[in-house]
């Protein structure tokens, strides 16, 4: 349990970490419209929903490899925090679904605040820390992966309608001002 939770620590950091870069370097969009910074994130995430829903086919832009194994060969409990950190970045390893880059891409468009994106961060820790913890929970690993295999496209298009829905509000809002 001790590594599960160094890897959930290392997942929030790891979170906050890219969502706060996010945040600093979105202050660069901030002489862009808003109604175009709000039009570019409702159009990327009805983009990723399609994505997701397998009516577009497009790679994402990421690091298609594993975090090697010998992380934890050197060191379970500090290897379990690596590992976590680097997969709570988001830039070591696979990403499997659209929602992370929708969110990058809000962070980036919306210049919300320090706030919004340490909530933003702390929330893509907790989102990856889940699927490991509901694992364990679950006691059965096989037949728990085929059940998420089966929800994932369902959950990661919920995902992104729901920011979908946030920017276009945002954009709505913007516009009608």
């Amino acid at each position: 349990m001790a590594a599960l939770s160094l890897f959930t620590a290392g997942l929030l950091l790891g979170g906050c970490l890219t969502a706060l870069s996010l945040w600093l370097v979105s202050g660069l969009t901030m002489p862009i419209p808003a109604v175009w910074r709000y039009g570019a994130a409702t159009f990327i995430a009805v983009v990723a929903i399609l994505r997701d829903a397998d009516v577009l086919r497009f790679p994402m832009p990421q690091n298609a490899r594993q975090i090697p194994q010998e992380v934890f060969q050197r060191h379970l409990l500090r290897g379990s925090l690596q590992f976590g950190f680097e997969l709570g970045t988001g830039v070591r390893t696979y990403v499997s679904s659209s929602a992370p880059y929708v969110v990058a891409s809000m962070l980036l468009l919306s210049s919300d605040g320090f706030v919004a994106a340490l909530v933003a961060g702390l929330g893509f820790g907790v989102g990856r820390a889940t699927t490991p913890l509901a694992r364990v929970i679950s006691r059965d690993g096989v037949d728990w992966d085929a059940r998420l295999a089966g929800r994932l496209p369902i959950i990661t298009i919920g995902i992104c309608s729901v920011l979908a829905a946030v920017a276009a509000f945002r954009l709505f809002g913007v516009w009608s001002t």
